[in-house]
């Protein structure tokens, strides 16, 4: 009678991989693995035209403002979860103006503001 251990290994390296899936880049086919959102070229684009998060204004003041916020909005908007992230209700894409507007801030946990930032990327929200 073998071992336990080796009946696993054996199990583990008999299992298919998950499918592969299509980069989310517009046109772009090429395969990458569940998980990934872009294949490396379109990555190292994104992260490039991205910028750093200082450089899209989530600086020292904001780190700041997002304690000071969470302190006094501890729950979680949308559950019953300490909340974790400041989120803007209204996407800034840049707007200073709209980026520091207390009113479009909202705290969430951060399942409950992943949920809502794929559904603002996908174009449901």
């Amino acid at each position: 009678m073998r071992p336990m251990s080796n009946i696993l290994t054996i199990k583990r390296a008999d299992m298919p991989y998950k499918p592969k899936r299509s980069c989310y880049h517009p046109r772009c086919n090429k395969l990458i693995r569940l998980g990934e959102v872009y294949c490396d070229e379109h990555q190292k684009q994104y992260e490039k035209d991205r910028g750093t998060s200082t450089q899209r204004g989530y600086g020292s003041r904001w780190r700041k403002a997002r304690r000071l916020f969470l302190n006094e909005n501890p729950l979680c908007a949308l559950c019953p979860q300490p909340a974790t992230v400041v989120d803007h209700k209204v996407p800034h894409r840049g707007n200073e103006e709209l980026f520091w507007d207390e009113s479009n801030w909202q705290s969430l946990c951060t399942k409950c503001h992943n949920r809502k930032t794929m559904k603002e990327k996908r174009g449901i929200a």
